[in-house]
């Protein structure tokens, strides 16, 4: 898909996508607690799409520029947002909804990066110089936001959706999960590292992909 572009013209097209797929996932997650009884990252100012708010070094700069220079592609991740679960009206419920606020941000966010390439796409052809960036900006804002969503619903703790099946199965199933969160990061490194779970996410982040791309009229 991104095969033509350069390297630092793959870095231009993907600094907005990736930094917006990011920082909006983590204020979902804040907004919707927030909603929910929660005021910790209200007060702490971390409603905010001001990427300076969420920064991490580390994940939301270093490892994205590394990937981008190395194999092609951006992931990284931005300072979790603060939750006290213990605030939320019902907390079984609540934290569930919480946890799966970010993976669903980054669905909208893959259709209306969607929406944009298709809209450039529609741009007459002597404007190309000023479609075409955004039409690669677009897909790629599908491909991460897509990639994001899907990796967050792994049910492995402490990922969104490691919370989301531990606040819906049953206590005795959830307390059992819940004790492999410490442990949980380094078992998805080990996953991805030996393949295991790119063969596992791939076809589904293909499949959403295609569907997205279909809804927004790329297809």
């Amino acid at each position: 898909m991104f095969t033509e572009l350069t390297t630092y013209q793959l870095l231009a097209i993907a600094i907005l996508p990736t930094l917006f797929a990011i920082v909006v996932h983590e204020v979902a997650h804040g907004w919707v607690a927030y909603r929910l009884g929660d005021s910790t990252a209200y007060m702490v100012g971390r409603l905010t799409l001001n990427p300076l708010k969420h920064i991490d070094p580390i994940g939301t700069i270093l490892v994205p520029a590394l990937l981008i220079f190395t194999v092609g592609f951006a992931f990284g991740w931005a300072k979790p947002v603060p939750i006290n679960w213990r605030n939320l009206r019902h907390p079984k419920r609540d934290i569930a909804l919480v946890a799966a606020a970010g993976p669903g941000a980054n669905l909208l966010m893959a259709i209306g990066w969607g929406l944009v390439a298709k809209i450039a796409s529609l741009l007459p052809t002597d404007l190309g110089f000023i479609s075409q960036p955004f039409i690669y900006m677009g897909l790629f804002g599908i491909l991460i936001n897509t990639v994001l969503m899907v990796f967050n619903l792994v049910p492995i703790p402490p990922t969104d959706g490691g919370r989301v099946a531990t606040s819906l199965l049953p206590p005795r199933m959830a307390s059992a999960l819940s004790r492999v969160e410490p442990y949980g990061m380094f078992i998805l490194l080990a996953l991805l590292v030996s393949g295991i779970l790119w063969q596992a996410i791939g076809p589904v982040i293909d499949s959403i992909m295609v569907l997205i791309q279909g809804l927004t009229g790329l297809r």
